[in-house]
C-alpha cells in the first residue's frame, strides 16, 4: 500500500498544486537563508522553491518508498542531502538548524509532540518553522463529523494520515511561538482535507 501510495501521490495532488498549494509553497520558503532541514520531504515537490540563500538542505524522508522518488527528484543538486530518518529521532545535532520545513508532514507521524520536540531541539534559538498542515474542522461540525468517521479507514489507505489533528495546537504545545498563521480551505482537495493551517513558528530566542 505505501509503494501504491509513493506512486500515486503527485497525480492525486497535481490539481490541488495548481490551485494553490503550490503557491502557499513558494510563499513560505521563499523567506528562508542558511541551514535548512524540510521533514518527511516526500516525493520533492519543495525543492525547486528553496530559494539560493538556503546555502544547506537536508531532506528527511523515512519511507523507502517515497525516498526513491526524492532521490530521482535531488539528483546531483550540490548542498542537499537526504537522510533516512522520522521527524520524531533526528540523527542531527542540538541549535544545528536556521530553520525548519514540514508540508502534509504533521497529519502522518506516529508522535506529533515528539517530532516537534525534536524540531525544537535541532532549531537555533530564534530558528524558523514553516508549515503548511491539514487539520480537523473545527468550525464545519458536520465535516469533522465525517473525519472522524472516516480517519480510521483513511489512515490505513494514506499511510497513517489522520485528519483530526489540531496542529496549531500541537505548534503552540511543543513550546513554538506563533508568528504568522492563515486557516484556509485547501482547493481542489477531498473535503476532509481541504482544512488547512499554515505560517511561520519561531523557537523562542535564547534570553
Amino acid at each position: 500500500m505505501l509503494r501504491v501510495v509513493a506512486n500515486l501521490y503527485d497525480r492525486f495532488m497535481s490539481e490541488v498544486e495548481e490551485a494553490g498549494l503550490s503557491k502557499w509553497r513558494s510563499e513560505l520558503l521563499a523567506g528562508l537563508a542558511g541551514e535548512v532541514l524540510e521533514v518527511g520531504a516526500g516525493t520533492g515537490r519543495n525543492i525547486e522553491l528553496y530559494p539560493p540563500d538556503v546555502r544547506g538542505l537536508v531532506l528527511t524522508e523515512p519511507d523507502r518508498h517515497m525516498r526513491a522518488l526524492l532521490e530521482r527528484a535531488v539528483g546531483g543538486r550540490d548542498g542537499v542531502t537526504i537522510a533516512n530518518a522520522p521527524a520524531e529521532h533526528l540523527p542531527f545535532a542540538d541549535e544545528r538548524f536556521d530553520a525548519a520545513v514540514s508540508t502534509l508532514v504533521l497529519c502522518s507521524v506516529r508522535d506529533p509532540a515528539a517530532a516537534l520536540s525534536e524540531l525544537y531541539r535541532v532549531l537555533r534559538p530564534g530558528g524558523k518553522l514553516v508549515f503548511i498542515e491539514h487539520v480537523a474542522a473545527r468550525d464545519r461540525p458536520r465535516r469533522l463529523l465525517w473525519q472522524r468517521r472516516l480517519e480510521p479507514f483513511w489512515r490505513r489507505l494514506a499511510g497513517n494520515c489522520h485528519l483530526t489533528r489540531d496542529t496549531e495546537q500541537e505548534i503552540v504545545s511543543g513550546g513554538f511561538e506563533i508568528v504568522e498563521i492563515e486557516r484556509q480551505s485547501m482547493r481542489k482537495a477531498l473535503a476532509i482535507i481541504r482544512p488547512t493551517v499554515r505560517g511561520i513558528a519561531r523557537r523562542p530566542a535564547a534570553a
